[in-house]
Parts: structure tokens; sequence; C-alpha cells
């Protein structure tokens, strides 16, 4: 049997990451991991998450097993998270899952449970991993217009255009703030168009919301997700909390259904438990137990959305100077869509070619579709990208 295994196609992100760790130069510069760095180049552990696991250590009496979904309180605290008070309670299933990823697959093996025929409409381009997963479970994926290279904006007439072709039951993936690759995120009057052509057409909305309190802060980040949620009649959020917490090891993450009305809310309940149950049976613990214990205590709740602010504004303020010294050593506001942007992402929107162009000549490490952590950065490397770019002709 092992014998007969073929090799699979390698995951661009770790294939990248394993030739930054094998590049000898002490100049180089990572931003291909999408993990938020500090100005020393650290990952480091959230005050408030500290705090929250020091409790958990002196308070927690049993390691057993939580049920199916996860402990209900974590439910609670990130719907009240995402959603506020949008889209009443009892019509919200939910489960934990392994990381947002592991909330995106179980969306997906719903879906095909559900709708067998049913498309997948993702933007061009997303997340790798949506399509590689698309592409495993035997989902037809359809690609929409959405960044356009030439102004570094959205196509949103493109993204019209292309959504227009769904079909009835087709499921549109949205990104619910800080578009990841691009950095490039729809206004909420654009938000408003696309529910209306989502309504329009008996479209199935989902969302994967990684990134809330990257962009704008935690209540705008969730403005498009709840404006989504409070207009349709069906919605599919994958969340996670491994970015806004920083518990990436943990894995800690949400799937949400919601339903028209609440009496189909406990067959959805049960079928995203089945769901759980084949796949790892019950969800992490640890790193749910430890986001409901900052969500649930003021002060705890208080100081982590401070540290979180300054995260956010520490990514703001290395976007502004990356902008800023592009134009200098451009002479030209060309760039200027670097500021806008808004997540850990950047897309700058050149080849695959100015990209390796840039790697070998400055060590500077970027996903071949020109994406960029904008977290990988700090005050001392941003002149050394911004000098690249420009000296690879971008």
């Amino acid at each position: 049997m092992l014998s007969n295994l073929k090799a699979q196609p390698a995951d661009k992100i770790l294939a990248l990451m394993a030739k930054y760790k094998e590049d000898p130069r002490p100049t180089k510069v990572d931003l291909g991991v999408g993990v938020y760095k500090d100005a020393d180049g650290k990952t480091p552990v959230m005050r408030a998450v500290k705090e929250a696991e020091r409790r958990l250590v002196e308070e927690q009496d049993s390691k057993s097993y939580v049920g199916l979904p996860g402990d209900p309180a974590f439910a609670d605290a990130m719907i009240g998270l995402v959603l506020g008070d949008a889209v009443e309670r009892g019509r919200i299933a939910a489960v934990a899952t392994p990381g947002g990823t592991g909330a995106v697959r179980q969306a997906f093996e719903l879906v095909k449970n559900t709708s067998p025929t049913a498309r997948v409409f993702v933007s061009n381009p997303t997340w790798p991993n949506h399509v590689s997963i698309l592409n495993y479970l035997g989902i037809e994926t359809v690609a929409y217009r959405y960044f356009d290279t030439d102004t570094r904006a959205v196509d949103f007439d493109g993204m019209l255009a292309d959504l227009a072709g769904a079909n009835e039951g087709d499921v549109v993936l949205l990104h619910g703030c800080c578009h990841n690759p691009t950095g490039a995120n729809l206004n909420l009057t654009q938000w408003q168009a696309v529910v209306d052509l989502i309504n329009e057409k008996g479209l199935i909305a989902m969302i994967d919301i990684a990134y809330q309190g990257f962009g704008d802060g935690l209540e705008e980040d969730a403005a498009a997700t709840r404006l989504v949620a409070s207009s349709v009649k069906e919605l599919l959020i994958a969340g996670s909390c491994s970015k806004n917490f920083g518990v990436y090891r943990e894995r800690t993450g949400i799937l949400m259904a919601i339903s028209e009305g609440t009496e189909n809310t406990p067959l959805v309940q049960q079928n995203l438990n089945f769901l759980n149950r084949q796949n790892y049976s019950f969800p992490p613990d640890h790193g749910a137990r430890v986001v409901t214990t900052i969500l649930t205590d003021p002060e705890l709740r208080a100081d982590w959305a401070a540290e979180l602010e300054e995260i956010r504004l520490s990514m703001l303020g290395l976007r502004q100077q990356l902008a800023d010294e592009l134009q200098r050593l451009s002479g030209s506001d060309r760039f200027g869509f670097i500021a806008e942007h808004r997540g850990m992402f950047s897309q700058i929107g050149t080849t695959p070619e100015k990209v390796e162009q840039i790697r070998e000549n400055d060590g500077i490490y970027m996903v071949g579709d020109s994406r960029m952590n904008i977290a990988g950065l700090n005050a001392k490397t941003v002149p050394l990208l911004a000098k690249a770019i420009i000296d690879a002709g971008v």
C-alpha cells in the first residue's frame, strides 16, 4: 500500500519557510509565514493569555473530554465577539475546531454533505488552503475576480460580474476583514451590494474571519460579517483565534452556522457535532478555555483589547513607513495602496520572477504571488524591503 503513494504538491508557504531557514545571510527577512512578530522579531504571548493560563493551571481540576461541540461558554463568547447582537442566538449552531483551518474544513464538509452539487466561489486570489481543501474534497471551485493588480484595489465590478454567474445554492466564500493575501477590503456599501446579489440569486454565504482586530478595530472589523449575518437567510462563519489572541499553536477556532429560523438549529447542531466526531471527536480545549476566560473577565478583556490595539497600530505604522519610503525612493505615490490596505498582508502586484529576484538578491522572502506579511517587518527592515522593491523594478 505505502509503496503506491504519490508525492503531493508542496505547500508554497511551508516550502518558503524551509528555504528561509537554510539561508545563511544574517540580513534575511521572512515576510512569508503569517504570524505576528514584534520589533525584535518574536511572536510574544499576550499578557491576558499569560494570566488566563495561570488561572487555568491553578483552577482547572480535570482534563476529561469536553463535549463534541466543545465548551458552550467558548461558543457564546466567540459569537458575542464576532456577531454581537446581529443575529438571534437561537438561530446559531456552533462547534469548536482545531484552528480556523479546522473550521473551514468542517464548513466545506457540511457543504459537500448537504449540497453535493454546489460550487464554491472563491476570490482570486485567496488563501491557498481554501482551494487546496476544496480540491481534496472534490468540490467544484470557481474563482471570482477580486484584486486588480494595476490599481492594487478590489476589482469590484469584476467581482459582481463573476458572482452573477453563480447558480442558486452555490456558496460564496468571503473574507470577513483583512483579506488574505491582498489586504484590500470591500467597504460597507460594496458589502451591501454583495448581500443583495446573494439574496437575489439564492446563494449561500460563507465568511472566513481570521484577523478581527488587526484592521480597523475589533468592532469595525466585525461590521461586514454582522451586516451579512443580519441580512441573509443562512450563513456559515469560520472563525480563528490564532492571530488576535496569539494562540497559534493551541489551534483554537470555531464554526458557526446560522439558520433562517430557530426551529432548524438543533438539527444543524447535531450535524456539526457529527462532523466533529468523524474528524477528531472532541476539539482541543486549552486555547478555547483561555479565550473564554479572557472574553468573560472584564479586566482581562480590557487588557487583551488594549494589547491587540497596540499590535494593530504597530502594523499600520509599518504600512505607512513602507509607503513613505517607497515614495521617497521612487518619486511616485504608486505604492500608496500599502498604507490603505489592512491586516497582516499586502500583495504588491508583481510577478513571481520579481519576487524570486528579490529573494535571491536581497534575502527577502515573500510568497510567489507577491504577498508579504507586514507584521514580519520592523523599523530597520522596512528600508531594506523598499530598496529591494525599487531595485527589482517593481
